[in-house]
């Protein structure tokens, strides 16, 4: 590697480190956990997926989609079980990837993915609002005093235009490291008291400790941690490999969804039995990771040793960074992550494609990333099924003796109720020919609707012959029901 690529390399990965630091202790402090808690997973899974993941590039931490539903588990049963939950989640992620199950991501409509992308960019963009508010003495929140917002704004507003317009200038620098300097620069030379990083908590430590999770080893315990490890899982590979999708289309290159999701389980489990929540790929730091220049392994791999670095003897220095340098840069982040053109084809792409990029948009935003997925691809899936099952079609020709059906189309379980309609079997003729030659059987709902429209026409002593079949149709049809008529091999066109 060269001198300036290195140096880039770790500017990128200083910078995606600076980013993670109120990120991750925002969603420890969402889990009810200690911020070093956070901390401390951040770096272990960050470093781990940098080595051995599947997509250099791409930044890892504390996830807010686990811290979420993370919450929960620690208010009702304590700390202890999160950790052990979390372990539990590394090792069904490591048997996912395990069963080479990664690939199944390819199969995310892209609309799907658009609103993935729209629903996190939103998220990131309205967890930063917080950082404007103030905790009254009844415990309840309201937006800062008018001065001090006013102060926190400016502050914003010099990151935004430091990390928007140095671009343009030079990309020898990262920009959003430069907003961040020059945020800090100018509320110190301003003498502006504003809030800092130090604010939300100390970020100091030591190195984390062996820690094996003190919870009863029984069935109960299994019956409590189960299910929140399955959807801990679930979510932190859903949300990473669609980042690695999104890498992918952004750099133009091809990540590893197995290796990633290996490393990921790895990342989890080790970094539980170090005291360390759950965690996954983070949007948000990979695109300023990607936007810094970072693109190797080296970036990841340092912003995880920055990181440690902070806790352990850069605490002080960066407790006192604004914290509205670090919201100006993920301000800018969320801007960038949304994907404005899907707004502009709003009415030039078909309409069940904006249903299913508008509903995981807004699950994502309200539930969790996981079911928003879920319910995109059950959407997309159920129309895709329903515009092919409108496609099938029929030609007949008739005669006195014979009475011949061309099918046109896809024969499965959306359009096997079609498909019978189109015969009439008490009007037809003693000899009826169905032809597949421009038609496909896809499932086993149209080898039974075959077999049960052939029994029609056996009952009122009628044949129906079937010709034109692929050779896999042929020899199930064959297997299934050996009273429907076909026409040998070398009397049919194989489709």
């Amino acid at each position: 590697m060269k001198l300036f690529e290195f140096r880039v390399e770790l500017l990128a990965g200083l910078t995606a480190a600076l980013s993670l630091v109120p990120e991750v202790v925002g969603f420890a402090l969402v889990a009810h956990v200690n911020p070093l808690t956070g901390l401390y997973a951040a770096f272990i899974i960050c470093l781990i997926a940098a080595i051995w993941g599947g997509r250099p590039g791409m930044i890892s931490g504390a996830a807010g989609s686990m811290a979420v539903v993370s919450a929960g588990l620690v208010v009702q049963h304590g700390v202890e079980y999160l950790f052990a939950t979390v372990i539990l989640t590394g090792v069904l992620q490591i048997l996912f990837a395990w069963f080479r199950l990664g690939k199944l991501i390819r199969m995310v409509p892209h609309p799907v993915m658009l609103g993935f992308v729209n629903g996190l960019a939103i998220i990131i963009a309205s967890a930063q609002l917080q950082h404007f508010h103030m905790r009254l003495a009844n415990g309840s929140e309201s937006w800062m005093a008018p001065t001090a917002l006013l102060k926190m704004l400016a502050l914003v507003a010099v990151t935004v235009l430091v990390t928007v317009l140095l671009p343009k200038l030079t990309k020898a620098f990262p920009s959003a490291l430069a907003g961040i300097l020059a945020a800090t620069a100018v509320a110190f030379a301003l003498h502006i008291s504003t809030r800092t990083v130090g604010d939300l908590s100390s970020i100091h430590g030591s190195l984390p400790s062996f820690h094996i999770p003190q919870v009863p080893y029984s069935l109960a315990t299994l019956r409590i941690i189960l299910p929140y490890a399955v959807i801990l899982a679930v979510i932190g590979l859903v949300e990473t490999l669609l980042t690695l999708n999104l890498i992918d289309e952004i750099t133009d290159s091809r990540g590893r969804p197995n290796r990633e999701s290996m490393a990921q389980g790895a990342g989890n489990l080790v970094g539980a039995l170090f005291g360390g929540m759950g965690g996954c790929a983070m949007i948000g730091q990979s695109i300023i990771n990607l936007n810094a220049g970072g693109r190797k392994r080296l970036s990841g791999i340092a912003a995880g040793s920055f990181l440690l670095s902070f806790i352990l003897v850069g605490s002080k220095l960066i407790e006192r960074i604004p914290l509205a340098a670090l919201v100006g840069v993920m301000f800018v982040v969320s801007a960038e992550t949304f994907n404005w053109k899907s707004l502009r084809n709003l009415a030039k792409v078909p309409k069940h494609d904006t249903l299913v990029m508008i509903v995981v948009t807004l699950v994502t935003v309200l539930t969790n990333l996981a079911v928003a997925v879920v319910a995109g691809i059950v959407i997309a899936a159920l129309v895709f099924a329903w515009d092919h099952a409108q496609e099938l079609e029929v030609e007949v020709e008739s005669t006195p003796e014979l009475k011949r059906y061309r099918l046109r189309g896809s024969l499965f379980f959306a359009s096997a109720a079609q498909f019978t309609k189109f015969f009439t079997p008490k009007d037809d003729p003693n000899e009826v020919y169905l032809e597949f030659d421009h038609a496909r059987i896809m499932d086993s709902s149209a080898l039974e609707a075959i077999e049960g429209l052939a029994g029609r026409y056996r009952v009122l002593g009628k044949t129906l012959h079937i010709r034109g079949l692929s050779e896999n149709c042929d020899r199930l049809l064959r297997q299934k029901d050996g009273k429907v008529t076909l026409l040998p091999l070398d009397e049919r066109t194989a489709s």
